[in-house]
Parts: C-alpha cells; sequence; structure tokens
C-alpha cells in the first residue's frame, strides 16, 4: 500500500501539460511567450519532469491567475 495521502495523489493527478496552459489562457499567448514568463519570474509556477517536459499543478496556475488578476484591479 502506498504512504502517500489520497490528497497528495489527487493533487498530482491534475497536473497541466504547456498546450493545457496555453489553452486555457484562450489560446492568445505563444509557447514562446509563457517560456519568457517563467524566465523571469512572471509565469505560473512549474516544474519540469526528468524528460524535460513542464507540468503545472491546477492550484499553482490558477493562484497565479488571481494574482494577476488583483494585481489589475
Amino acid at each position: 500500500m502506498s504512504s502517500k495521502s489520497p490528497d497528495k495523489v489527487r493533487e498530482l493527478a491534475q497536473l497541466m501539460t504547456v498546450p493545457e496552459i496555453l489553452a486555457a489562457l484562450g489560446g492568445s499567448v505563444s509557447r514562446d511567450t509563457l517560456y519568457k514568463w517563467r524566465q523571469t519570474g512572471k509565469g505560473p509556477c512549474c516544474f519540469s519532469l526528468p524528460n524535460g517536459e513542464l507540468r503545472c499543478t491546477v492550484a499553482d496556475f490558477t493562484e497565479w491567475l488571481s494574482r494577476l488578476q488583483g494585481a489589475a484591479a
């Protein structure tokens, strides 16, 4: 039996790929722009898998969007 809590497993199952992040942004942001935002610390918190692909938790993406909305208000 795994020692991971059900909440942690549920969180890990809710990962977004780069195409999903771009689609959630309405398709108006390019992949290059997303990578530039990450390099400058302006993008959502992502992590790299061993194969180099990026993933972002839905919670981190939602929090990032909320911060952007708060800054714009």
